[in-house]
């Protein structure tokens, strides 16, 4: 499914997957240009993920290729 024809509404709340399985946590809010999406518990770690780096959703999971480092040093939200 490519980027297009995804229905960004139905990934709210679905899982934000990345490359080897990375845990990029939950899809919160659709934005423009990109997805947000927050995860742990205790620990919320928030990410602002370019919606051109969406490989797929598969129903369940939105996968980017982006991997977990990635996520954490280019992509994650300081507070």
């Amino acid at each position: 499914m490519s980027n297009n024809n995804i229905d960004w509404n139905d990934v709210i709340k679905k899982e934000a997957r990345g490359i080897n399985d990375a845990d990029l946590g939950e899809v919160q809010e659709i934005r423009l240009d990109n997805v947000i999406t927050k995860a742990g518990v205790v620990d919320k770690e928030v990410y602002s993920i370019p919606k051109n780096l969406v490989d797929r959703y598969d129903g369940h999971n939105l996968w980017f290729r982006v991997t977990k480092e990635d996520a954490e040093n280019i992509y994650k939200i300081k507070d």
